[in-house]
């Protein structure tokens, strides 16, 4: 597991908040509604605790919506957005309006929740490698439904892979929605992450 000093977890969770503070903006604008996000922790933790902790409602695994992307550069990971399956559906009507009709609703829902996963993800993964001076290429969004450990098991992530894990809650003005981002990450990756860490870190204070 990964050990990050307190400045190093410091630094991550400013460079995050930039990330989010982007996503949020750039999520408005398709919803026409002010989004607020926050960032309130970061944790490093096995898949397997992951996927426990992951839409689960009172021990029972719920099912959840996931898009996924591949990147690829400064460090290599999967990177997953997810929301409880229930929600979906009021996201894609927040993005195309009240009126549309349920079956057409549904059957936008996917390309609908791929284009948001893809403007979130690359917000935050833009940002970091921005931050990071480094490039990060990523794959098409993939849709997932099912539980979070079929979620995180179908994005190819070995059973001993740890998760950076981000509890993202998206407050909308008539809407509270909550939502994931986790990046998979396998140990050569979290080596590669605390290095452009540190790099950064470095530069801030003049050292680099």
């Amino acid at each position: 597991m990964l050990d990050l000093t307190a400045l190093e977890n410091d630094a991550l969770i400013e460079i995050f908040n930039i990330g989010v503070g982007q996503a949020a903006a750039s999520m408005g604008a398709i919803v026409n509604e002010a989004v607020r996000m926050s960032v309130p922790s970061i944790s490093f933790i096995a898949r397997a605790e992951a996927a426990r902790l992951l839409g689960h409602n009172d021990g029972v695994p719920e099912r959840i919506c996931g898009v996924s992307q591949r990147f690829k550069g400064a460090f290599d990971t999967d990177a997953i957005l997810m929301f409880p399956e229930d929600k979906s559906l009021d996201i894609v009507r927040l993005m195309v309006g009240e009126a549309m009709p349920l079956k057409e609703l549904t059957d936008m829902e996917q390309e609908a929740m791929c284009e948001i996963g893809n403007i979130m993800l690359n917000s935050c993964v833009g940002t970091l490698a921005n931050i990071f001076q480094r490039e990060l290429q990523g794959s098409l969004p993939q849709y997932h439904v099912g539980t979070s450990d079929e979620i995180l098991t179908a994005t190819g992530s070995q059973a001993d892979s740890v998760v950076l894990m981000l509890h993202i809650d998206f407050v909308l003005e008539k809407h509270q929605i909550h939502g994931y981002v986790a990046f998979v990450l396998d140990i050569s990756a979290l080596h590669d992450l605390k290095e452009q860490i540190n790099l950064y870190i470095a530069r801030a204070m003049g050292q680099g």
